[in-house]
């Protein structure tokens, strides 16, 4: 038997403390950065911080693998078994220049389920936190979804991806947007986005991301109330909690609505 609770707490441990190290140097890592794919970056943080949270990990659970972006290679992944997938900096743009919003994502999943999950915003001081089927959390308090009345009346988030070879889709999805919602968000770090979904925050968030992007913060959010879809086909390669392929996070009132529209 797995326990969550203490599965949990190293999750949460992970991220505070890796949270901690990359604030704590902020000056010295923010110019430490090199090129990761043709527009993305990588900086001396994000590699500190998963040094940081995988050796958390393996202290606690020397048997678990370990799926985290920094490491992680193309290909088809194998989800069976307990596997930690970790984000150690989403948002390393806005972390580079010296802005806030950005956050650290560890989560615990058993055979593709995720079943504990932290996200961690350490310039901010929140971190947000879930078990399945036990709630979710922010800074120790119960935290649920917004309710708007209808799509008109909310503030929906989205983002751009660093290939932007394809950019049309993401395109015509902001138009949608635009047009169908009170006012629409682009802050870089879809994990808080999620995260500020799950807390009312925000009204709904979608774009495709990867499997460290939606674990912790898609458990957290669904925790919270959130409704999750996928405007893609979930592939039998993927388990549908690691799947973030047009994947969309919102308030149960305007789930459908959003679906429709972006559809």
């Amino acid at each position: 038997m797995i326990d969550l609770d203490g599965v949990k707490a190293v999750a949460q441990r992970a991220a505070i403390d890796a949270g901690r190290a990359v604030v704590g140097h902020w000056g010295s890592y923010r110019t430490d950065v090199r090129d990761k794919g043709v527009s993305d970056v990588v900086s001396a943080a994000d590699l500190a911080s998963d040094r940081i949270i995988s050796a958390t990990i393996r202290a606690a659970f020397p048997d678990h693998r370990i799926l985290s972006e920094e490491d992680a290679q193309t290909g088809t992944c194998d989800y069976s078994g307990p596997l930690w997938i970790v984000d150690p900096i989403d948002g390393t743009a806005n972390y580079v220049r010296g802005h806030p919003y950005f956050g650290i994502s560890v989560a615990f999943a058993l055979d593709g389920v995720v079943m504990a999950g932290c996200v961690h915003a350490p310039a901010l001081a929140e971190t947000f936190v879930a078990t399945k089927d036990g709630g979710a959390t922010l800074n120790g308090a119960p935290i649920r979804t917004s309710a708007p009345n209808g799509l008109i009346r909310s503030v929906v988030s989205t983002g751009f991806p660093h290939d932007t070879s394809d950019i049309e889709r993401p395109l015509r999805r902001m138009r949608t947007l635009l047009q169908c919602c009170q006012d629409v968000r682009r802050s870089a770090s879809p994990v808080l986005d999620i995260a500020y979904v799950a807390m009312g925050r925000l009204d709904a968030h979608t774009e495709t991301l990867f499997p460290w992007d939606v674990a912790a913060a898609g458990l957290i959010a669904k925790e919270a109330g959130a409704q999750r879809g996928n405007l893609e086909v979930v592939p039998t390669t993927i388990p549908p909690d690691l799947f973030g392929g047009e994947v969309m996070f919102s308030a149960p009132s305007i789930f459908r609505e959003l679906m429709a529209v972006l559809a």
